[in-house]
């Protein structure tokens, strides 16, 4: 299970080489690219939205730079479902090279094409595929096995080659009684299981979490009570993938009376494809636009918007900060969270519920009631793919590093070899030959920081400045020399920005910088560099004794 840092060897003929460039380590941007014989299928391509440790940065890709120097050698792109954390960095790739034919389902194609749309990229090589088609592409003979997910048309991959067999679950539930009676494909599972899965790529999320995943008939009671009881309006935040969750409250309302309006527009665009699509029922005369909400009292509407993670410029936290210029919360509205908490974004939801809160909205959580299901296998579900599968080796997916180690601890629990789980993460390279597949060493693959349109030019080096700027304040400090007369010419200009007290706070340091600018000059200091560390030590110091910061301190020394 330890993995190994080691620089891989060049891949031998007929060995199926596999490198995860995202979603192992971190919950988002999932990728992994497949390569066999000099070609590349890859799997996936997702996003991580940043957290408080990205300031400034709007997303954060796989690492794609693995394979930016091999991109004519890309058979492929495989699209294991719709959400954001597994095609969101999709246009990035076809940016590079837009004939890279993609397979996905159905709703998954769709969903994609519009982002594709949004970024001008419409001469895209799209292939539907359907639940069980098998197609093959170069070396990779490529099976899709339908599974059930918190969004319509997920599945499951098989990859048959010369070189073993692996089943990519992709992200997974077993809901026994889904809303769209779509289920997890488990003949099938067993079905290649009996053939032979030489590497099984299984979904960690849940792994930790025992049991079996609740249905998503369950929620119906919660819903139900919801709008059997609110007085005003009723808001309901869900992800904007989510259809069966707006699907069950476009049921609710129609039986309340109530009329539907969808806000936010990646909401309108996604539920529009559903929709259209077939995947969303919608009621005769259940919607609405928002521009119609004024003619209906407030007790006769719901509200389907995105926010439920607390973004910042979404429609709920617009809402919430009483920024909106249409929805107003108020006493007596009930506003319904239904979805899970991505981990990195609690101070943003409580700040959101917060608000609603002071405005007299009582707020509806997974916390309070049974408004959300998971949408990924907990660890009975996970134990039971594992004794249909009966895998010769193992490399949980889709996690942090704690997610991925409690599921290797499932396969084992059921009689996978220790030394045949895998625990890796991003970068880590799996070979597989001849059946038998090992961790034979570890590339390169960070984030790849999306800023505005920069990409990937934001490093580290310019996080940890943000960073610095954001927590620690700024100062900057201005004075003119003249090295002729070796006299300060004006008395240092200091501008600071942080929390740093009043416009006199300087005052004491400044007189202070001037004197050792003189003393400095009088002892022969000649070139502005040696002022400007003098004016930076000096200053760091004293702030660092007087405020407990260590803020960026930019010196600037003018030679008159």
């Amino acid at each position: 299970m330890r993995e190994n840092l080691r620089t891989p060897p060049a891949l031998e003929p007929g060995t199926l080489r596999l490198t995860p460039l995202g979603g192992l380590g971190d919950v988002g941007r999932n990728a992994t690219v497949f390569e066999l014989d000099g070609r590349l299928l890859l799997v996936d391509c997702g996003v991580l939205f940043p957290d408080e440790a990205h300031p400034g940065v709007d997303m954060l890709l796989p690492g794609l730079h693995v394979i930016a120097e091999r991109l004519d050698d890309v058979d492929a792109l495989v699209l294991t479902h719709g959400h954001e954390d597994h095609i969101g960095a999709v246009p990035y790739l076809l940016r590079r090279r837009p004939d890279i034919p993609v397979f996905g389902t159905r709703l998954t194609l769709a969903l994609l094409r519009e982002k594709l749309k949004e970024h001008r990229l419409r001469q895209v090589d799209l292939r539907v595929v359907g639940d069980g088609e098998r197609t093959r592409v170069g070396a990779f003979d490529l099976e899709f096995l339908p599974v059930n997910h918190s969004i319509p048309d997920a599945v499951a991959l098989v990859l048959r080659t010369a070189a073993g067999t692996v089943l990519h679950s992709g992200d997974f539930k077993m809901d026994q009684l889904p809303l769209d009676g779509r289920l997890t494909d488990l003949r099938g599972f067993a079905r290649v299981g009996e053939e032979g899965v030489d590497l099984l790529l299984i979904d960690s999320t849940n792994a930790e979490v025992p049991g079996f995943t609740t249905s998503e008939i369950d929620v119906h009671p919660a819903l139900e009570r919801v709008f059997a009881k609110a007085p005003s309006k009723i808001i309901v935040a869900c992800f904007s993938s989510h259809v069966h969750r707006v699907q069950q409250v476009l049921d609710e309302a129609h039986r309340a009376g109530r009329k539907v309006c969808y806000v936010g527009r990646s909401m309108v665009r996604n539920m529009t494809i559903a929709a259209e699509l077939g995947y969303l029922k919608v009621p005769g005369g259940t919607l609405i636009a928002l521009d119609e909400l004024d003619d209906y009292p407030d007790d006769r509407v719901v509200i389907v918007s995105t926010g439920s993670q607390g973004e910042p410029l979404s429609a709920l936290s617009r809402i919430a900060s009483r920024e909106h210029p249409v929805i107003k919360a108020q006493e007596g509205d009930v506003v319904l969270l239904a979805s899970s908490l991505i981990p990195g974004n609690e101070n943003s939801v409580s700040r959101v519920i917060n608000g609603l809160t002071r405005s007299g909205v009582q707020v509806v959580h997974k916390g309070n009631a049974l408004v959300h299901v998971t949408g990924h296998a907990c660890a009975g579900e996970l134990l039971y793919v594992y004794n249909i599968v009966r895998p010769r080796h193992v490399l949980p997916v889709h996690g942090e590093l704690r997610q991925l180690r409690a599921n290797a601890e499932l396969a084992i629990a059921t009689g996978v070899d220790p030394r045949n789980v895998l625990v890796i993460e991003d970068g880590g390279v799996v070979d597989l030959r001849a059946g038998r597949a090992r961790v034979v060493g570890k590339v390169e693959a960070g984030y790849i920081f999306v800023d505005g349109t920069t990409i990937g030019e934001v490093g580290d080096a310019e996080l940890d400045q943000r960073r610095i700027l954001g927590e620690e304040g700024f100062i900057s400090v201005i004075a003119a020399v003249n090295f002729h007369s070796m006299e300060l010419v004006t008395e240092p200009q200091i501008t600071a920005r942080g929390v740093f007290g009043g416009e006199d706070a300087f005052d004491e340091i400044t007189a202070e910088l001037a004197e050792a600018i003189r003393a400095a000059l009088a002892d022969g200091a000649e070139d502005t560099y040696e002022l400007q560390q003098l004016i930076r030590r000096r200053i760091g110091r004293w702030v660092n004794k007087t405020f407990r910061r260590r803020p960026m301190i930019v010196p600037v020394v003018i030679a008159t």
